[in-house]
């Protein structure tokens, strides 16, 4: 697939040239122990240019790794050197670590210490504990990287992430700078909160909100537990119109989704959104913070792609809240929702860069 990168050499000019989107206000509704360790730095691991990728060479991560972090057992996968700087990269829903198959490699080879957890309710990774609640709400993500962090003494990473998991790193870079060299983030900036969920929007993203929704009927739940395996495949395709994937790749991560957590973490997350449930009161101090929209002040590149058919906000509608070193990068051809596993190349390209903003 062509693909066309924007810089931000011309950032402002770049951004009146964005069309406004009726999705701006739906993508808003969305003391760690720091332990010592010696790790690498991006100094360590010069700038350098990401080689050619052709998306799905790669169909397999390796074998997982587990540790105990927080709330949860995390099945995670690591690749390259033990003592390289550290990155995380984050997966969304309905999608799992596979999305990073072509990245994760691309940036071992760099000399990158690459880890992708797979998040509650995904894959192998499980409560330590029957009684804990099943809570979906963005802090509690957070919160378990965090976790997953001090769990392996990792002091500071480079994290990335799209739909979930960008709302995940933007939130840890937020309210734990100090353990974020630097982040990369698919459709920018996705702190919300459940006091702007109760703004209505117009029409047309009220729409593209279908499935949240239907999630906050009880015919929704029985539905998406009955339908999990198609129902995902529908979002991917929604999500992403002009990436024409095969069986295999979606059934590798199709598999993740049948964790007994995932449809009970998936329904909380999409109702605490409109406030129909409510969260625990261990997260109650970071939601009220979240809740103000705090600025981001780590270095930065935002990614797009521009057939992205999941709800977004616009470019300009979220600049302002990079208050670092920032970038904007547009990728063209038709670069959809999953940008990571469909331009592998421009996302692993967007992590070495960040690190040496």
């Amino acid at each position: 697939m062509e693909m066309t990168l924007l810089n931000n050499q011309n950032k402002s000019s770049r951004l009146r040239g964005l069309a406004p989107s009726l999705l701006a206000a739906a993508a808003l509704q969305f003391a760690a122990v720091v332990v010592g360790f010696s790790q690498a730095s991006a100094a360590d691991v010069p700038a350098s240019t990401i080689g050619a990728i052709t998306p799905g060479a790669h169909t397999s991560l390796g074998a997982l790794k587990h540790v105990k972090a927080g709330l949860l057992d995390i099945s995670y996968a690591e690749l390259g050197p033990a003592d390289g700087p550290v990155v995380i990269l984050l997966h969304g829903w309905p999608y799992d670590i596979n999305a990073y198959a072509d990245v994760a490699p691309a940036l071992a080879d760099k000399g990158y210490r690459v880890l992708i957890p797979s998040a509650r309710g995904y894959g192998d990774t499980h409560f330590l504990s029957a009684k804990t609640v099943r809570n979906g709400q963005p802090a509690a993500l957070a919160t378990d990287l965090i976790d997953f962090m001090d769990a392996l003494k990792i002091k500071t990473a480079v994290l990335g992430g799209f739909d979930w998991g960008a709302r995940t790193a933007d939130i840890v870079a937020a309210l734990w700078p100090e353990r974020v060299k630097a982040l990369v983030a698919v459709s920018g900036y996705l702190i919300g909160s459940q006091e702007a969920g109760k703004a209505p929007l117009p029409p047309a993203a009220e729409l593209q909100w279908w499935y949240q929704f239907y999630f906050a009927t009880e015919r929704g739940r029985l539905g998406y537990e009955k339908n999990t395996h198609d129902f995902a495949k529908l979002i991917w395709k929604l999500a992403s119109p002009q990436w024409n994937f095969d069986d295999a790749t979606y059934e590798r991560s199709a598999a993740s989704l049948q964790n007994p957590d995932h449809v009970a973490v998936s329904i909380f997350n999409y109702r605490w959104r409109l406030g129909l449930v409510k969260g625990e009161a261990r997260y109650d101090a970071l939601e009220k913070k979240l809740a103000v929209f705090p600025s981001i002040s780590v270095p930065t590149i935002t990614l797009e792609g521009d057939a992205n058919g999941a709800p977004h906000p616009p470019a300009e509608a979220y600049a302002k809240r990079f208050t670092g070193k920032y970038e904007y990068r547009l990728l063209t051809g038709g670069v959809g929702h999953n940008l990571p596993q469909e331009a592998p190349k421009a996302f692993a390209q967007a992590v070495i860069d960040a690190d040496h903003l």
